[in-house]
Formats: C-alpha cells, sequence, structure tokens
C-alpha cells in the first residue's frame, strides 16, 4: 500500500518537474494559464473555484503570471473592483510549449475513473485524512507547490 501512495507521488513530482523544464513555469501557474486562455475575462473567484484552490492562492498565482507578462489583468465592471483576466502572448507561448494534461495528471486520471470508484476513494481517503489529523486547509494548496 505504501509503495502505491510513492508510485502516485512519483509520478504527480514527475510531471511537475517536467513542466518546470519544459515550460518554464509551475504547475499550478500552468493549470491557471490554460483556464485563462479557455475563460477569456474570468475573475480571480472563478479561477480559484475552478482550480480547487483558496482565493489568496489564486491571487498570489495571478501577482506572478503578470509579472512575467503572461497574464493580463484589467479593471472592469461598474464598481471597478473585479479583476478580468485574459492571457497574453507569452502566456500562450507557454501554453503551445507546455506537456499535457496542463490540470496535471493526478487530475487528470481522477476524471477518467467511474463515480463509484470515486466515491470509494473519496471515503477512504476520508478515513485515512481522519487518522493522520492532517489540517484539511491543506487540500486548497495546490501539489505543485507543496512537492
Amino acid at each position: 500500500m505504501l509503495r502505491q501512495f510513492r508510485v502516485v507521488f512519483n509520478s504527480v513530482k514527475t510531471h511537475f518537474r517536467q513542466v518546470e523544464r519544459e515550460a518554464g513555469v509551475g504547475g499550478a501557474q500552468l493549470w491557471a494559464l490554460s483556464v485563462i486562455a479557455r475563460r477569456p475575462g474570468i475573475g480571480v473567484t472563478e479561477l480559484s473555484r475552478e482550480l480547487d484552490i483558496h482565493q489568496s492562492t489564486a491571487s498570489n498565482l495571478i501577482k506572478s503570471l503578470t509579472e512575467r507578462g503572461m497574464v493580463s489583468a484589467a479593471r472592469e465592471g461598474l464598481d471597478r473592483r473585479s479583476v478580468s483576466l485574459r492571457i497574453a502572448a507569452d502566456g500562450e507561448a507557454v501554453l503551445k510549449s507546455a506537456p499535457l494534461p496542463f490540470a496535471g495528471v493526478l487530475p487528470d486520471a481522477l476524471s477518467t475513473l467511474d463515480a463509484d470508484t470515486l466515491e470509494r476513494l473519496e471515503q477512504d481517503l476520508s478515513k485515512l485524512i481522519a487518522l493522520l489529523e492532517a489540517d484539511e486547509a491543506s487540500g486548497k494548496v495546490p501539489l505543485s507547490q507543496q512537492l
């Protein structure tokens, strides 16, 4: 069983290293870029929901991507508080050079499992998390920032 966890974590880590090497950005940044490219004008709140990360984490990702010229952020709307995100040419170039899947190998693999398998996996992992007395808040931090 422990060997299986090692295989999963090492597969994820290997993919993130490949992303860094080939695209020059972290896994979470790549996923964010792909979402922004797919949904031009998306806001930070919606981006954080789509990536299932904390809004402050999404803000930090966007800050880094805008500083590197990969994303543009413009204040839009009547109150000018919401930010509209769009991919820039440099961001598009990164997506073209990056290995798939943009969301990472683990979310991609999970998306192919049937509903019954996912439900069992969720229940069993919940038991394991409880035994570990793990901090549930850590689930809102992308794996690419933890490995």
